[in-house]
C-alpha cells in the first residue's frame, strides 16, 4: 500500500493505493470512494476479503453475513466501496470475494448495492446515486419488494431472508 497523498485535480485527492484499487477523497463533498487501478470484466474476481471483526449488530462499515452477524472487511480499504442503485461490483459473502458486475476501467469508482448484503441497515439514507433506476430511500432488502430485488445480485443470506419472510 502506498500512503502518499496525490492530488488528481481540485476535486479529488488519492489518499492510498492498494493492489487493485485506490481510495480517493472528494475535496468538495468531503467523502471517500474506492476506484479501480486495473480493468475488470463481469465475473472477474477483483479481490478476496476476510472478516476482521464479527459483530452482532450492524454499523455503517459492516457487511451482513447472517441474522446477527456483521463483519468488518479486511482489507480495510474495501470499506470505501460506496452504494449505487446501478452497482458495478458485488460482495460475494459465500466465497468471500469482491466480484465485478459491469466492465470497469482504471479510475472507475467501484459501487455496490447496499441491500444486496443488508437486511435492515444501521443508517438508512436517501440515495443520490444519479442512476435512472435510483430507489431513493435505501434502508435494506427488508424494505424492498421482491420485484425490485429481482433486478440485483443478492448474497445467500439475503436470498434466505427473502424466502423466510414470504412464508
Amino acid at each position: 500500500m502506498s500512503s502518499t497523498t496525490t492530488v488528481i485535480n481540485r476535486e479529488f485527492t488519492v489518499v492510498s493505493e492498494h493492489t487493485v484499487a485506490a481510495v480517493w477523497f472528494n475535496n468538495q463533498h468531503r467523502h471517500h470512494s474506492l476506484h479501480t487501478l486495473k480493468a475488470f470484466e463481469p465475473g472477474d474476481i477483483i479481490t478476496k476479503f476476510t472478516a476482521g471483526e464479527i459483530l452482532q449488530t450492524p454499523t455503517y462499515l459492516t457487511i451482513q453475513t447472517g441474522l446477527n452477524r456483521h463483519i468488518t472487511l479486511v482489507p480495510a480499504y474495501l470499506q470505501y466501496t460506496n452504494h449505487s442503485c446501478d452497482p458495478n461490483v458485488f460482495f460475494d459473502t459465500a466465497n468471500m470475494q469482491l466480484t465485478c458486475l459491469q466492465p470497469l476501467r482504471p479510475g472507475d469508482e467501484m459501487r455496490f448495492f447496499y441491500p444486496s448484503t443488508e437486511w435492515d441497515m444501521a443508517q438508512p439514507f436517501v440515495c443520490n446515486c444519479g442512476s435512472s433506476n435510483c430507489l431513493q430511500l435505501i434502508n435494506g432488502a427488508a424494505g424492498l419488494s421482491d420485484a425490485t430485488l429481482s433486478n440485483y445480485r443478492l448474497t445467500d443470506f439475503i436470498i434466505e431472508q427473502l424466502k423466510n419472510s414470504s412464508k
